[in-house]
Order: C-alpha cells, then structure tokens, then sequence
C-alpha cells in the first residue's frame, strides 16, 4: 500500500529533521527491494556454503579412501606385506622406553636402515609412489597402530623428502582413532580427521591389510589437507557473489520501473523548469516564477527538490542584485596583485645585460612565480669592485605571504653582506634578525656566493637550499653536493659553513630553486635534477641566457600543459677572468 500524502506548505529550510525523515523516500526504496534482496542472500549464502563444503569434504574423504583400498589391494598381489609388517613390529617394541624416546635422531635412523634395503619394502613404496603421483592426497603410507602406546608405527613410506617417515619411525596417536581404524567393519568409509600441529587440519583415510588368518596386521594410510576444502569455499563465495551481482541487477531493473513513476518524471519536469529559467535569463528577463508554479506533489525527497528550486529562484534573484558589487571586488583585488607582481619583479635586477663595464663575468637570472606573487628570490649586486654578492633564495608558502616575507629576507640579506664578506656569517646574522619576529614561523631557503673577482675564488653557504650545477671551464655541470645548514628562520643561533669554489676561466656556476626539479607532469613524475643536468649539458658553451632558456625549454617540454604549482627561478654566473 502506498501511501500518498502531501507535504506540508513549509519551506525545506523551515522544516525539522523529523519532518525531512518523515517523507523519505530511501525508506520506501530500500525498504521494499534491498532489504529483502540482501536477507535472502545470507540466508542462501549460509544454507548454501554448508551443502557446498559437506559435499566438497565427502568428496576428498572419498578420493582418500578409494585410493587407499586400491593400493592395498594392488599390495596383496605382488608383495607380502605381511612379512615385512610383522619384522618392523616386532624391531618397533623391542626397544626400550629410552631407544624409542631417540625417534627422528640420526642414530634411530641407522639402526632401522636395514629395512630400506628389502627388496620387498622397495617394491611396497614403487606402488604407493605411482598411486600418490596419480591423485591430491599429500601422502600414502604403509603404518600399524600400537594399541598399547596409542602410536602409530611406520613401515614404509614412498616420500622422498626431508618428510620420510622411515620403518619404525612412530608418533602418538588419539586413542579413539586407533580403535575405530581397528574395528572398522568395511560398511563405511575409514577415515579420521584431526588438527596436527605440523600439517595443520588433515583427514587420514585407509584400509586394513590382514593376513590369511584375518588378522590386521598393518594398514595403506593416506593423508589429504583440509585446507583445498578451504580453498574451495573460496571458490564458492566468489561464484555466489556473482550470482548476488546478478540478482541485484534484476531486483534494479524493477525497482527503477517504480522510480520512473515516482522520480523520474518529476524530476524530468524540475529539469524542464530549470531550462525555461535559463532562457529567460539569458534573454534579460529577471522575474520569473517556473518552480513554484510545478506543484509536484510525492511525498518525498523529489518533491523537496522542487521546493529547495523553489527557494533556489527567489535566492538568485537577491544574489544578482549583489554580483555587480562582488566583481568589482574581484577586479581591484586582480588589479592590486598585478601591481605587487609588478613590484616584486622591480624590485629584482632584471636589466641585462648586468654589468656592461665588467667584462670579468657574465650573469643572468630570471623567477617566474606560480602565482600573481611569489616566494622565491635572486639577487645580485657589487658589494665593491672586486667582490661580487650572489643570492638565490625560496620562502615557505605561496602567494602574499611568501612574497612579503621575501622581500623582508631580501632586504636583510642585502643589508647584512654590505657588512660582512663571509656568508656563513651573513646567513648567521639573518637568521638571528629573522627569528627575533617571526610569529608565523615562515623559513627561507638561500643558497649565498660571494665571488672574488679578480681570482675567481667563490666563497659560499648553504641554509637548506638546492645543490648548485658547476662547470669547470667548458666541462659538463655536475651537481656539487656542498654542505647544508638548517633554513633561515628555523631556529635562533644556527651557525653555518662557508665553503670554496675556484673558478677558472670559462666556469659556470647554476642556482635554482625547488620548482625546477619539482615541475610535475600531468602523469605526476616530477622533472627531476637528472633531466636538468642534462638541460644545462645541451650547450655547456652557451651565454648565461641561453643556458637558462635551454633549462626552460626542457621544463615545458615535460611538463607540457600541466599546472605549475612552484615558482620557478634561476641564475646562471660564467666567470670570464681578466
């Protein structure tokens, strides 16, 4: 029975959560098709997996036994086994209680060899070989049960692994196994399943052999692991998943001939409304009323859709009166970011080339940032006529935070090399300067030269930063894996190291930041320092522009149309000499 109520004149933002419960339609859906459909299912699957596994387990029991009748009827034709059960017996409880406590000892193996020799015992484990290489049991054996120490003896056994159980080799039994291997009277199938702390859960099945007087005197054993019933429940549940994939698909395939009457037409005629209330606006016109005129009437969450498109037109109408306003916000936020980057870029030398009246070095630099502002940062200047300052540097974050944090590290990096000539004492003083204030615990990453232009002596210092590429007069760039100290702005009273790069005439030395060998593509592989070595090596004669434009190049190439996430920065510095 369905019921057909209407809800009430409420808005659904004047509605309460009962309300909303109340004329739910995934009530009625799951209710009448899943609900049912998923019972029958573990139901089923529980009837089902039992049947399966009882008839799967007769069907290994059986397999066991019928092999273990064969071979023990193949074993009474061609060998006396007899003879040989008896001799491994009557050796077996000889032993006194400590030679038998020895079993598995190399020792109890050597005293019971002679048995292996026989040529009776051998022509037993050929014909329990052929029948162990022909089926699935694990193992076929030839055994007696000792009622006295509830054990198992073994006689002879075809294995050829460290697993062999050798003549007289024995182990403790359960007891009420012994007695029904020993009272078996043929109606049924012999078989007994146990948890064996080496095999795990096995069934052992067999037969008896007896003499001409009908007495037992051993019996063909043979062991299968319960673990392939496992495997085939496995099997089982994955078939009947499928079988469930299907019914869900027949039970969809009714349940949507309901949600046709139910959702799909009025949602067909929601949709209809909202076209005609886009025409109209692209037509100019701004009042217009379709949803409140669809009056849909389901009692559930379709009919909620039609009210919150309802409340959604008279929204839209208010939000247009405030557009105009939110755009020309937008633009003068637009307008002042694109003045920042006009700032941020002015306020990095960006003038080549650099230095026209020293002919002792060349050098170029370029930042492209991944934003309208960025974080990273280069620069250079003349601290006198012969030493030359270099920076190249990275602030944590992205966007106007960075940028500004950036140009405060600039500037102090600046001030501070006019006082100093060693950049680790540079580094040191700003590190100081910057932690004294710095509340949002930004860093900055610098890699920092200072070049001795008449001898080509390079004096550096690294805080965190990349490794930079050098080529030794006309030879490839390598990385040159210098020494790092903590970021700038890390922690108060950081100490850093200076270090020494000789250039000679015609050396290059390349700097960067971390969106260079972090460019990612579309696949996300990043670019990498292998593939940017191997930029710098293109054309290792090539100007200082030229290289950074090759390093560019190749950047592109494998980023291709994917975003750039990182600021992008470079320097490239060619020592010429006098």
């Amino acid at each position: 029975m369905i019921w057909r109520i209407s809800m009430s004149e409420k808005t659904v933002r004047e509605m309460n959560d009962v309300e909303k419960r109340h004329h739910s339609l995934s009530a009625r859906v799951f209710h009448s098709t899943l609900l049912g459909a998923i019972v029958l299912g573990v139901v089923s699957l529980a009837i089902g997996l039992g049947l399966y596994t009882y008839a799967l387990l007769r069907s290994y029991i059986s397999e066991s036994f019928n092999l273990s009748n064969s071979a023990a009827c193949i074993l009474k034709k061609v060998v006396d086994v007899e003879s040989l059960s008896n001799e491994v017996m009557q050796a077996y409880k000889n032993q006194s209680e400590a030679e038998l406590n020895e079993v598995g000892s190399e020792a109890y193996k050597k005293r019971f060899s002679y048995f292996t020799q026989r040529d009776d015992y051998k022509l037993i484990c050929s014909v329990l070989s052929d029948f162990l290489s022909s089926s699935n049991v694990q193992a076929i054996y030839l055994a007696m049960y000792d009622r006295e120490s509830s054990s198992i003896v073994y006689i002879a056994d075809p294995d050829e692994t460290e697993n062999i159980c050798l003549p007289c080799d024995w182990e403790k039994t359960d007891k009420k196994a012994i007695d029904a291997f020993f009272s078996w009277d043929g109606s049924s199938m012999l078989y007994d399943i146990e948890k064996t702390e080496k095999w795990g859960w096995i069934c052992t099945s067999g037969v008896p052999v007896k003499n001409k007087s009908g007495e037992i005197v051993s019996f063909v054993l043979s062991d299968i692991s319960l673990l392939n019933v496992r495997e085939g429940m496995k099997n089982f549940l994955f078939q009947y998943l499928i079988a469930m994939l299907l019914l869900v698909n027949i039970v969809g395939i009714v349940s949507a001939k309901r949600m046709k009457k139910y959702v799909v037409t009025p949602i067909n005629l929601i949709a209809s409304a909202a076209q005609k209330y886009v025409d109209d606006k692209k037509n100019g016109k701004t009042l217009t009323e379709h949803f409140s005129s669809l009056n849909i009437r389901t009692g559930d969450e379709v009919e909620n859709l039609g009210l919150i498109m309802e409340d959604m037109e008279k929204d839209l109408s208010e939000y247009e009166k405030n557009l105009t306003k939110v755009t020309a916000e937008k633009e003068r936020i637009g307008t002042e970011l694109a003045l920042a980057n006009r700032i941020q870029v002015d306020m990095l030398p960006n003038i080549y080339p650099a230095f026209p009246d020293r002919p002792e070095f060349d050098i170029y630099a370029k930042m492209n940032p991944a934003r309208e502002v960025g974080g990273d940062f280069y620069d250079y200047f003349l601290i006198d006529d012969d030493h030359l300052y270099l920076v190249m540097a990275d602030v944590s974050g992205k966007g106007v935070p960075a940028a500004l944090f950036m140009m405060a590290s600039k500037i102090i990096l600046g001030n501070n090399a006019l006082a100093e000539k060693s950049p680790a004492k540079i580094l040191e003083k700003t590190n100081e300067i910057i932690c004294s204030n710095n509340r949002e615990n930004m860093f900055v990453t610098v890699w920092l030269g200072i070049l001795e232009i008449s001898t080509g002596k390079l004096t550096c210092a690294n805080a965190g930063h990349e490794y930079p590429a050098v080529s030794e007069a006309g030879k490839n760039f390598e990385l040159l894996h210098d020494p790092h100290g903590l970021v700038v702005g890390g922690m108060a009273g950081m100490k850093y190291k200076d270090y020494v790069i000789q250039l000679k005439k015609g050396s290059k030395v390349f700097v960067y930041t971390d969106g260079v060998p972090e460019a990612t593509a579309s696949s996300q592989e990043m670019y990498g320092t292998d593939r940017m070595v191997e930029a710098l090596n293109q054309n290792v004669s090539a100007t200082t522009e030229n290289i950074l434009a090759n390093v560019r190049s190749s950047v592109d190439g494998f980023v291709k149309d994917a975003e750039q996430f990182d600021d992008l920065t470079m320097m490239c510095l060619e020592y010429i000499g006098s």
